[in-house]
């Protein structure tokens, strides 16, 4: 068993947290990054597994796709505190290296500070423009609206994330003694109700009538096809993955119209996306109903599965 372990150590129980978006991690929403505890270049989640980065050093609650900016989703305070800090005013536009200069000391982008009983401390971060409705000394109960979800400052996808300190040293929620056994389970959380540990997953899967762009995908604008498409094609969101994973795509429908593929991923990515198709022949597609199937396996084990109905006028 390998031991991985943050700096600082706190107990559990001082002070307990609730989620702190208004969003089903079960689906839409998920966890796409947890709190670093590999003290080396590489990264590890309290899990011993990869959904994570070097040095990060907070919990990323993340919305599958751009569009729900502007649909709204709350953040929520995760425990009762008094408002320490707050920004807003920084635009929603996903980050690139060019932008490192513009927002040097704002990573954070629109955000606010919580403090807390016994050195406690909250942060949120990347919250929507002109979405934060609270003020610096202000008095806030567990779940109340702090603002909305965003992808201001340094985020490259839309999420809240969520930072916890004792005594201005980082504490991971889902691990607070600051040391983890690999191969071990560990139920000593801060969570009052502990989010959902998704190991990789299906964000979405959709059909579109040609291989998208992945921008598209997550701005949630592909196009659809129809019985004149020049093509069929299935796709899959994936976060999470590790090398060696497998996704099977398929799509059935009238006719005996069958595309199916399994795809083994070369390489870990936090986020990315597969997609199979097939181009039209003779006289197009037949009118029906389509089903689609994503599963995503690992050594395997199936992980995650998603499934959609499509029907082509």
């Amino acid at each position: 068993m390998t031991l991985l372990s943050l700096a600082v150590p706190a107990t559990a129980g001082e002070l307990s947290f609730s989620s702190p978006i208004d969003c089903d991690l079960n689906g839409p929403c998920y966890i796409q990054q947890y709190v670093d505890h590999d003290p080396s270049k590489d990264a590890s989640d309290f899990t011993c597994s990869g959904l994570s980065y070097d040095g990060h050093k907070g919990t990323d609650f993340a919305l599958p796709t751009y569009d729900m900016i502007d649909s709204g989703v709350d953040v929520l305070a995760s425990a009762s505190g008094v408002v320490a800090g707050v920004r807003d005013g920084i635009d929603d536009v996903r980050y690139s290296p060019d932008r490192a200069a513009i927002l040097k000391g704002r990573e954070c982008g629109n955000g606010v500070v919580l403090r807390h009983p016994d050195g406690w401390e909250t942060q949120y971060c990347h919250l929507r423009k002109s979405s934060v409705t609270v003020v610096r000394g202000q008095s806030v109960q567990v779940g109340d609206v702090l603002g909305q979800v965003g992808m201001s400052g340094r985020a490259e996808f839309p999420h809240v994330h969520l930072s916890v300190r004792h005594e201005g040293k980082v504490i991971d929620p889902f691990d607070p003694d600051g040391t983890i056994i690999c191969g071990e389970a560990e139920n000593d959380t801060l969570w009052t109700d502990q989010p959902p540990y998704r190991a990789g997953g299906i964000v979405r899967i959709g059909t579109s009538s040609a291989v998208p762009e992945f921008t598209d995908i997550r701005a949630n604008t592909v196009a659809f096809p129809n019985t004149g498409s020049d093509a069929l094609v299935i796709y899959a969101f994936l976060f999470g993955t590790q090398k060696g994973d497998v996704i099977h795509l398929s799509l059935q429908g009238p006719a005996e119209i069958v595309i199916e593929r399994d795809i083994t991923l070369e390489r870990s990515q936090a986020q990315s996306f597969r997609a199979i198709g097939k181009k039209r022949g003779g006289e197009g597609w037949p009118e029906g109903e389509y089903t689609g199937t994503a599963t995503l396996l690992r050594a395997d084990k199936v992980i995650d599965s998603e499934n959609l109905t499509l029907t082509l006028p």
